[in-house]
């Protein structure tokens, strides 16, 4: 008997994450071998964020009419992307290996996600699209763990290339994970929108979903790319394990958060999840930018909570969204994102991690919103008119 897709989508993803997870710790090494300065540093950390926003509308299009051949390309691309890296002697091949898989991961995560929207849409939605997000977790924190058990005499390349082995499971799924597509597949955009539902009419949350998922990726991409490693480098004498560690204790509370977070929000609303989500990470981010190590210790713990709610937009965005379009507006709120993980490093480089105050105060308005965009309304009281 075929497994369920959920669980086909769910260890294929936490193949495939394993490789992120070791990157960031790896990153001042690749840095000081290298000789990149910071805007290039910069550069070749956010292009994983560049090559998935620039790649994401063609995917979405792509996947409107090949869901299965989608997953197929990206994980080839996957691959090929860290061959380069490997083989990499300078920045430009730097560059180029990471923005392939940047394409790769970009394909698999949009056909992923179109496929669990299709397939899971109702009350059981976010505790799918977080139990995918619990298996990259798992992915990344292996990563991260096989960092710290590996000999430090290792290469960085060779560090990077043995967290990608997992990658060999995620391809021998593939003829699994086709086959389990829902029949219906991805369809595409209408040329006009739908008439609006009930809950679209009483407040469209879509723009506010939209700009929650670029935010929370810019806060998460600086944090992850630069603040975390750099900081710890440079401010605290950090070394690979040591930066590894940090990244561990994020990863962990974010698993141990990731199902209950979503059970909480197809009970509760994920609206109300959402704005908890924010305004937890606004708090986080600055405390892992400009605290002591202490500080950034504890904001990791509560950047891990608050990434539980990584998928909780897109749970908004399909209350909100026909189901023809689906594909399409996952693909737009991907640009979004994915130009938030380039832009997190990139501003990163240029100022030093101080744009973060930003993105928590962006953080702190958009989770005012959502807040007050989830609260209960009052009705007006309108006494009984009784005949003379």
């Amino acid at each position: 008997m075929r497994p369920p897709l959920i669980v086909l989508l769910a260890a294929s993803t936490l193949a495939n994450t394993a490789s992120i997870g070791a990157f960031p710790s790896l990153l001042p090494e690749i840095a000081r071998e290298s000789a990149l300065p910071d805007w290039q540093l910069g550069l070749f950390a956010g292009a994983f964020g560049f090559a998935r926003m620039v790649a994401n509308l063609p995917a979405g299009l792509f996947i409107t009419r090949r869901l299965g051949a989608a997953l197929i390309v990206g994980q080839l691309a996957l691959g090929a992307g860290v061959l380069v890296i490997a083989s990499a002697d300078g920045f430009a091949l730097l560059f180029a290996g990471r923005a392939l898989m940047g394409v790769g991961h970009s394909l698999n995560m949009l056909a992923s996600l179109t496929a669990l929207m299709n397939a899971y849409a109702g009350d059981r939605l976010s505790v799918a699209l977080n139990a995918v997000e619990f298996s990259a977790m798992i992915g990344l924190l292996g990563g991260a763990g096989l960092v710290t058990i590996l000999p430090a005499a290792l290469s960085w390349k060779s560090v990077l290339v043995t967290s990608c082995t997992l990658q060999i499971g995620a391809l021998l799924l593939l003829p699994a994970v086709v086959a389990g597509l829902p029949s219906h597949g991805a369809r595409a955009p209408a040329a006009t929108t739908p008439a609006a539902t009930p809950a679209a009419r009483r407040a469209n949350l879509a723009p506010l979903a939209f700009a929650a998922g670029a935010v929370v990726a810019i806060a998460y991409s600086s944090v992850e790319q630069l603040a975390i490693p750099v900081r710890g480098s440079r401010e605290f004498g950090l070394d690979r394990a040591g930066i590894a560690r940090l990244f561990m204790l994020m990863q962990a509370c974010d698993v141990l958060a990731l199902l209950p977070t979503g059970l909480l929000a197809d009970r509760i609303g994920a609206v109300k999840v959402l704005a908890g989500v924010t305004l937890t990470m606004a708090v986080a981010s600055v405390l892992i930018a400009f605290a002591p190590l202490a500080g950034m210790a504890a904001g990791a713990a509560f950047f891990g909570l608050a990434m539980a709610g990584w998928m909780i937009p897109l749970s908004v965005l399909r209350r909100e969204t026909p189901p023809a379009l689906v594909a399409w507006r996952t693909a737009v709120y991907r640009v979004g994102v994915d130009g938030g993980l380039f832009l997190g490093p990139f501003l990163g480089g240029l100022f030093g991690g101080r744009h973060l105050a930003v993105a928590a105060f962006a953080l702190l308005v958009i989770g005012a919103w959502l807040a007050r965009a989830g609260a209960p309304r009052r009705v007006a009281f309108e006494p009984v008119q009784y005949p003379p």
